[in-house]
């Protein structure tokens, strides 16, 4: 077995500053973080460690600081927030606020507001709570059920794949050709990075493993774009998760994670996959005579 790391793979800075900004406030005192800061489970365990709380009411908070999670949030939440009198910080990673801006922007300038990305994630939540009529799509059905109108503004989540993004405003544009649509890109950098790193190691593996949370949007689009170029491909969350039964003797193993993947998880799934390897070269020794 041979191993490869993608060029690009792990945590991004977004995250790192989050989790930074979540553990200081929390050695000064309690602190409440309003929903999942990233979605890690062995992150948050963390942070539970270090005595941050989680809730998903800003009503319910009984700790003097309440903290927004790197998704972001929509100016109606942070008001609610607000509104209680506790203080309130935002740990929302600069890039979604980037997002944000395009997205007004567009809307200030007459357009109707369409978001490539999931429904129901936090990050897409806080980039329509504060909007009027809009639409999200992720899919051709989605754009299919779109309602003609003389100018369509597109802005994307900022974990979706690019591709998928321009695939979905080039249909826009073909189903409405009266239309102005007008796109701007909000994927961010580190999502593009990952996204073209997997896509290049999965081409070179024979088996992929990618690493991040269960819940991680940006893990399963990894996940996704390596199936795409590799048959066999495996998301876990940390060495324990990983099989033996996956892998054959010469087998090309790749190695990713998303961007909410803490690096100690890498390194141990890392050394147990050469672990897998040494195990497997040792079986495939003729006994000794």
């Amino acid at each position: 077995m041979k191993i490869l790391r993608a060029e690009h793979l792990g945590m991004c800075f977004g995250v790192r500053d989050a989790i930074s900004l979540a553990s200081r406030h929390a050695e000064a005192g309690p602190v409440t973080i309003l929903g999942e800061l990233v979605h890690n489970e062995r992150v948050l365990a963390q942070l539970r460690d270090s005595g941050v709380r989680f809730a998903t009411d800003p009503a319910k908070v009984t700790t003097p600081t309440m903290l927004i999670t790197a998704h972001g949030a929509s100016n109606l939440r942070i008001g609610a927030a607000r509104a209680t009198g506790r203080n309130v910080l935002e740990a929302t990673c600069p890039l979604v606020h980037v997002a944000h801006a395009a997205l007004m922007k567009l809307v200030s300038e007459g357009f109707h507001p369409v978001i490539v990305g999931q429904r129901h994630h936090t990050e897409v939540r806080g980039m329509t709570e504060d909007l009027g009529t809009h639409d999200v799509v992720l899919t051709e059905a989605d754009v299919d059920q779109l309602v003609e109108n003389p100018r369509l503004g597109v802005v994307s989540q900022t974990t979706q794949p690019i591709e998928r993004v321009r695939h979905l405003v080039a249909r826009i544009r073909t189903r409405f050709p009266r239309s102005e649509v007008r796109f701007r890109d909000t994927v961010c950098q580190p999502t593009k990075l990952r996204q073209h790193a997997a896509e290049a190691l999965a081409r070179d593996c024979t088996v992929v493993i990618v690493i991040g949370g269960a819940h991680s949007n940006n893990t399963r689009e990894l996940v996704a774009t390596c199936r795409r170029r590799c048959p066999r491909v495996h998301h876990v969350q940390e060495a324990g998760d990983l099989q033996s039964a996956w892998f054959e003797l010469g087998d090309i193993v790749g190695l990713t994670a998303g961007t909410s993947t803490p690096d100690e998880a890498i390194t141990e799934v890392d050394q147990a996959l050469r672990g897998i390897a040494a195990q497997k070269n040792t079986a495939a020794q003729p006994a000794l005579r």
